[in-house]
């Protein structure tokens, strides 16, 4: 008898890739919930001002909030990067047809929301936050649709899966294009350098782990100092580390596979309590009515499925991909709400487009309420979904 796997044209070896990386992004995306939750929760307690004031203490130059979300971050990144690399050797990016269906779907759903925010805000000091509303976080959203059980197909998570990974490389372009602070060329050119060094020998064939990660730590600094995101070293360390054959000997995939509980259990629920300690006011409602605040919502709650369904409309109608296996529109649209759950990325955009504090912290609100908007509507969907098929 044939396996699930073969019967839905996924391989075996592609199928277990990714089953790993789905319950590594799923128990991610639950404990990112717990985090964010008792962040919240401390900030507005009695123990608020003290909690808060600790992730500004300076430690080496840096407060340990910077230590975190530039420093941990980078690590973050390059998982992402090591991520990337394999989608689009082995995964499903890989093939045209395959991969060409989220690609438009992150298309749309980059494009659209970015485009809500500005009609919002264009001419106003909150037009930088445009790239807010593109992001999709993927440890959320494959921890909610996990939630689904049965309403959702095996392809379907991994069209998620693809649409998310193809949304942080594009957020990674976005932060290098459109955020980046006054340019060092000189530690800019010296960071790039050492890339190309590392990119030259991962080509040739030298597999030694701990010189990529010391060069890596050294690109990262001059990255630091050149004004471009130093978390953009992360990506193109990723880059540089040689892929080969993708098995699980080769340095790629022993890096992704240690980087992965690292990135689960203490870089992401780090991040969360160190970014989400909002002190609630009662303007609330005022703060959340803000040009900014609607813009973010806006865009993730109803930009990121439209964009997505559009896009994906187009591709098909134009002969450019089909469906995947047992996916109907239906399932394209329920996928396109959860990928509004911008958080991580989202936050992480924010605190570049804004030095404001009153700024961030209402951005940061209105993440996390659009976030959990999409969450509900998304996992709605699939539920209806669900109990319309019995």
């Amino acid at each position: 008898m044939s396996s699930p796997s073969a019967r839905s044209g996924i391989s075996p070896v592609l199928s277990r890739v990714f089953l790993d990386f789905f319950r590594s992004e799923k128990a991610s995306g639950f404990i990112l919930i717990g985090c964010t939750l008792l962040s919240i929760g401390l900030a507005n307690s009695a123990w608020g001002a003290t909690y808060l004031h600790f992730w500004h203490t300076s430690l080496g130059g840096l407060t340990v909030e910077q230590w975190i979300n530039d420093g941990l971050m980078a690590i973050f990144f390059l998982l992402v990067g090591l991520e990337i690399e394999r989608e689009l050797y082995i995964g499903e990016l890989s093939k045209f047809r395959q991969a060409f269906l989220p690609v438009m779907a992150a298309i749309g759903g980059m494009l659209l929301p970015a485009f809500i925010h500005y009609l919002f805000n264009s001419n106003t000091p909150y037009a930088s936050g445009f790239g807010i509303p593109m992001a999709t976080d993927i440890a959320f959203a494959l921890g909610i649709l996990s939630l689904a059980g049965k309403a959702v197909p095996a392809a379907l998570k991994i069209f998620l899966a693809a649409l998310a990974i193809i949304d942080d490389l594009g957020a990674i372009l976005v932060i290098a294009l459109f955020y980046t602070e006054q340019l060092s060329l000189q530690y800019l050119l010296i960071a790039l350098g050492i890339f190309a060094v590392l990119f030259w020998a991962g080509k040739k064939g030298f597999s030694v782990l701990s010189v990529y990660l010391l060069a890596g730590i050294v690109m990262w600094y001059c990255m630091l100092r050149s004004g471009v995101h130093a978390t953009i070293s992360g990506v193109l360390l990723a880059f540089a580390i040689p892929f080969g054959s993708g098995g699980d000997r080769s340095i790629s995939a022993r890096l992704q596979h240690a980087l992965h509980p690292l990135n689960a259990f203490f870089i992401m629920p780090l991040f969360a309590l160190a970014n989400t300690g909002i002190v609630l006011s009662a303007d609330l409602s005022v703060t959340l009515l803000s040009l900014n605040s609607l813009g973010i919502m806006s865009g993730l709650v109803i930009g990121k499925p439209l964009g997505i369904l559009l896009f994906c409309r187009v591709a098909i109608s134009a002969g450019w991909a089909v469906l995947p296996t047992s996916v109907t529109w239906k399932h394209i649209a329920a996928a396109g709400l959860l990928a509004g759950i911008g958080f991580t990325m989202s936050i992480f955009i924010t605190l570049l487009a804004f030095s404001d504090v009153q700024t961030v912290v209402s951005a940061k609100l209105a993440i996390l309420v659009a976030s959990t908007c999409a969450a509900l509507l998304g996992l709605l969907a699939f539920k209806v979904m669900g109990s319309s098929t019995r």
